[in-house]
């Protein structure tokens, strides 16, 4: 009887699988199921989840519990984290001393500054903090600048470590003072048969080098493509681009991460202090700031404006600084990842989104080991629409064909303009997570996460997806559950992580 028994669980088994795996493709919308197809997605490698914001549970749901990369989807969770502990009205702080005597403009003695992390130090803010400061007599400094920069306690970053990409601005380290995003401009114009590389602010001691040929007859679109810059030998401070540019490009401006955040920074004061008619004797050293009250206080923008700013255009160097912050805030300076993530951890934990399986490194999703699930992340939408704050978590989320990330995305779609949503893109992941507004009032929370070497190619079905939700009512439509067996969710979580 042993082999009849056997055969007969064998069969049982099959005929299981053959339901489960059935299960899995009903109810997901065919134009979303065929454009993976075609896209050459498999759906274990997707997780979906949508919830109208006043149902009890989602109207649908598949691999909801897998972890997964989510990219720079995980903005929403360091945004969330930081408007509950710190309030939309939270400000940064840059503070400045005269460590000496001040008389008739002139400061004898060093300017000292210490950063708390600000990343909203823009080039406006910064000529705004030098205004301040010669408001307070200071215009001339027959001294040192020193930079404290204790406020931060970060390991050695390698900015090309991520993808072999170091003078990408997304790779721009965090640091406790950072100017303009860490962003370095120059200037291209064709002069003749050369191209001219000039900087936007003054970069005393270090070498422009332009191997660049003007061509004529190409469009100039995808400009930056054709250039290749390069730091040939990291003791020296050159820069030499490579590569063609095409004279009916005429003058454009070119923004790349160059230096460490407090070389940039000293670049940067420098360069305006000049500008201004200020003059600054000494070199810049690092330091401590002394014990005393500071001369200035300078306060940054709001943290509902920083967080626009962060999410609109899903800016790495800013969601790091405000990982780190919560981090100081809520276990004392000075501030560190580990910090930053248990910070994170605990309020999401507070406001009810799961966290078993969430990992945190840096809290931009500028990483290859962060993962979240479509259900945390889905709890966390909803959290946050209960939430007094929603209306400033909201309305920082790019809106469809409209702006920030999503400007160029989805335009001339039957939802243009009827959703806010966080994107997310590295190589092998592409995500959404937001609010869907439905053509009959509803709002609906929405999470796509794709882990796959296909990733990029996933818009289609996302474009399909969104407009299933927007123009299908799913107000009385039963909850349908399609999540993958966990076996399936434990595969799919080691891939991700390998």
């Amino acid at each position: 009887m042993m082999p009849f028994r056997i055969t007969r669980h064998l069969l049982a088994g099959l005929l299981l699988a053959c339901l489960v795996a059935s299960a899995h493709a009903v109810g997901l919308p065919a134009a979303f199921t065929d454009a993976l197809k075609q896209a050459g997605i498999p759906l274990d490698h997707v997780a979906v989840v949508m919830q109208p914001l006043d149902a009890a549970a989602p109207v649908l749901s598949h691999n909801a519990e897998a972890a997964l990369n989510p990219a720079s989807v995980m903005k929403l969770a360091t945004s969330f984290a930081a408007l509950n502990q710190l309030g939309p009205g939270y400000a940064w702080s840059t503070d400045v001393w005269a460590d000496g005597v001040i008389a008739d403009g002139v400061l004898s003695g060093d300017l000292v500054i210490k950063g708390h992390g600000d990343p909203t130090l823009t080039l406006e803010r910064m000529w705004l903090l030098q205004r301040e400061l010669r408001a307070r007599g200071v215009r001339h400094i027959h001294g040192n600048l020193v930079l404290d920069l204790s406020h931060f306690e970060l390991p050695a970053i390698d900015p090309g470590a991520f993808d072999g990409e170091p003078l990408a601005l997304y790779n721009a380290a965090p640091g406790p003072l950072v100017a303009n995003f860490n962003a370095t401009t120059l200037r291209l114009k064709p002069d003749g048969e050369q191209v001219l590389i000039v900087p936007d602010i003054a970069l005393p001691g270090v070498t422009l080098t332009s191997r660049l040929v003007p061509t004529d007859g190409a469009e100039c679109n995808g400009w930056k493509d054709a250039l290749a810059p390069a730091i040939p030998d990291p003791e020296r401070l050159e820069l030499v681009v490579s590569g063609r540019y095409p004279r009916s490009c005429g003058e454009q401006a070119w923004a790349l991460n160059l230096f460490e955040p407090a070389a940039t920074f000293d670049f940067i004061f420098r360069g305006l202090w000049a500008e201004s008619g200020g003059t600054l004797t000494g070199a810049t050293l690092p330091g401590m700031a002394p014990g005393t009250e500071p001369l200035l206080k300078f306060a940054s923008e709001p943290l509902a404006d920083a967080l626009t700013r962060l999410n609109k255009h899903s800016n790495n160097l800013m969601t790091r600084n405000l990982f780190l912050t919560l981090g100081a805030e809520k276990y004392g300076a000075p501030a560190t990842l580990e910090k930053g993530a248990q910070a994170v951890r605990e309020i999401l934990a507070q406001r009810g989104v799961p966290t078993r399986k969430l990992v945190l490194e840096n809290g931009s999703g500028l990483s290859r080991i962060e993962r979240i699930s479509a259900d945390a992340l889905n709890q966390l939408l909803r959290a946050a629409y209960n939430s007094p704050l929603h209306a400033e978590f909201q309305s920082a989320l790019p809106i469809v064909a409209s702006d920030g990330t999503l400007k160029l995305r989805f335009n001339g779609s039957a939802f243009s303009g009827s959703a806010h949503l966080k994107t997310g893109s590295l190589r092998g992941v592409s995500a959404l997570a937001g609010y869907v507004y439905t053509l009959n009032g509803q709002r609906v929370s929405f999470v796509m996460l794709v882990n796959h070497a296909n990733a990029r190619r996933s818009e289609a079905a996302q474009h399909a997806l969104l407009e299933w939700v927007h123009t299908t009512p799913h107000g009385l439509q039963p909850v349908v559950d399609r999540s993958a067996p966990q076996g399936e969710k434990n595969r799919m979580a080691e891939e991700g992580a390998r």
